[in-house]
């Protein structure tokens, strides 16, 4: 905040003391001028979110003397101009070097490129380059908010490509949501880069989407939010069951949430060997032969619920040892956690809320994980599609399948070594330099050895 107070510098203590008592933390306070008549006074501090910050913005100015002049979000501060920008990787310092990057000497690699396309990816930025696509209808856990919405997220995952796989990605948000015309944007603009990243699409269309790009497009088309997804979860999955000695193919999971990232994680666990899935969604335990689901939800229902489980989520958890939840807050009460089986694994990955609170979870299950920083075990994207990126761009693949993903996922889950596996660090740092070396070694193919 900045503060124009009257000349009496006691006005600062109270200033302080206000957002103390209104549960706010000081971190600095400035006097960035005085006047004859005034202080201007810059107030730097904590708050919860961003109603919390409201109020402290109220407390401090109800005090006589002093006037909010201005208030400044820190994230919102982080944005302005955006995230991330182009720079040239040669020189252009004279007349030589703009006719070698530009005409005429550019004319050539033209036309050494017409002749042999194959080379397009070794001599332009189409072999380190991502396109990060979305339509902006299913946005982190805000909705269909639209593509200038959605831009910043965009902008935060070309970052994220950049930081953890050297990678250029771009942000492409596009101006429409009918299907037929996203794949023919997007077919239109795939010569220019070496993968397509698909972002924040909602399901159904998404499948759609990805399965028609995946059939026209020889470069690797990747669903983040489907695969990115399942990626991590089964890393999780593998190293949790390790902490509570139970093998992968014996145990009974329940999905909550029978959307993108639902329905790709059943695949992938169910590839990775897991037999006995129930996925739960808004109709209930989703069955095969429910005349209630159609499309998706019902070709869900036809490959999981071997023993035919109908009801309430509760229902479906009963004996059950793996909860994985992709769908809303609060929809796991923690006392059926006490009906699965024995040590249950809870894996609450709604964002921004939770189906259950880590900490309520952590009073029944033997191993909890979210998508949130603030507890141990986070399930963040970021583990996975940077490496798989780079393993993907390094080897000039034209697809990518489910042998590479079960692959990325081992990775994942060997990096965390027998001597730092327990039931509070299943999952790496996003920040271990390791993990994207590993998940682009696993997509290539030359992983070493992983762990029994």
């Amino acid at each position: 905040m900045r503060l124009h107070t009257a000349l009496d510098h006691g006005l600062i203590g109270t200033v302080a003391t206000a957002i103390a008592n209104g549960g706010g933390i000081v971190t600095a306070i400035d006097v960035a001028d005085s006047r004859n008549d005034a202080l201007v006074v810059d107030v730097t501090c904590s708050a919860t979110d961003s109603e919390h910050a409201d109020e402290l913005v109220k407390a401090v100015g109800s005090i006589p003397g002093v006037t909010v002049h201005k208030v400044s979000d820190r994230t919102f501060l982080l944005h302005l101009g955006g995230k991330i920008g182009v720079h040239s990787k040669v020189a252009l310092k004279t007349r030589d070097d703009l006719s070698m990057a530009y005409t005429p000497g550019v004319g050539r690699v033209s036309l050494a490129l017409a002749e042999h396309p194959e080379d397009v990816a070794k001599l332009t930025i189409k072999g380190n380059s991502v396109a990060v696509v979305t339509d902006g209808s299913a946005v982190l856990g805000l909705g269909n908010i639209g593509p200038g919405a959605a831009l910043p997220v965009m902008e935060g995952k070309a970052a994220l490509f950049k930081q953890f796989a050297d990678i250029d990605a771009w942000p492409i948000c596009l101006a429409t949501q009918d299907t037929d015309q996203i794949v023919e944007i997007i077919a239109g603009i795939a010569p220019g880069f070496g993968g397509i990243n698909l972002e924040d699409i909602a399901a159904p269309r998404c499948f759609e989407i990805e399965a028609r790009l995946r059939e026209r497009l020889d470069i690797p088309v990747f669903h983040d939010d489907q695969h990115g997804t399942a990626i991590v979860v089964l890393a999780a999955l593998f190293n949790a069951l390790r902490c509570v000695g139970k093998d992968i193919g014996t145990v009974r999971v329940v999905v909550a949430g029978a959307g993108a990232a639902g329905t790709a994680i059943v695949g992938l666990i169910t590839a990775a060997g897991v037999s006995d899935v129930v996925v739960w969604d808004r109709e209930g335990c989703l069955y095969d032969g429910d005349p209630a689901l159609t499309g998706a939800k019902a070709e869900l229902a036809a490959r999981t619920n071997p023993r035919g489980v109908q009801g309430t989520l509760a229902d479906g958890l009963a004996g059950a040892d793996v909860f994985i939840g992709v769908s809303g807050a609060d929809v796991l009460v923690p006392e059926w956690i006490a009906t699965m089986a024995t040590d249950p694994i809870v894996f609450a990955l709604a964002n921004p809320d939770p189906e259950i609170d880590p900490a309520e979870a952590a009073r029944y299950a033997a191993v909890v994980a979210s998508g949130r920083s603030d507890y141990p075990n986070q399930i963040n994207n970021v583990l996975a599609f940077p490496g798989v990126f780079r393993g993907l761009l390094d080897a000039r693949a034209k697809d990518i399948t489910t042998e590479m993903l079960l692959r990325a996922a081992r990775a994942i889950a060997d990096v965390v070594g027998e001597d730092q596996l327990n039931s509070s660090f299943i999952i790496p740092s996003v920040f271990n330099p390791e993990v994207p070396k590993a998940v682009a070694a696993a997509i290539r193919g030359d992983a070493p050895a992983h762990h029994a």
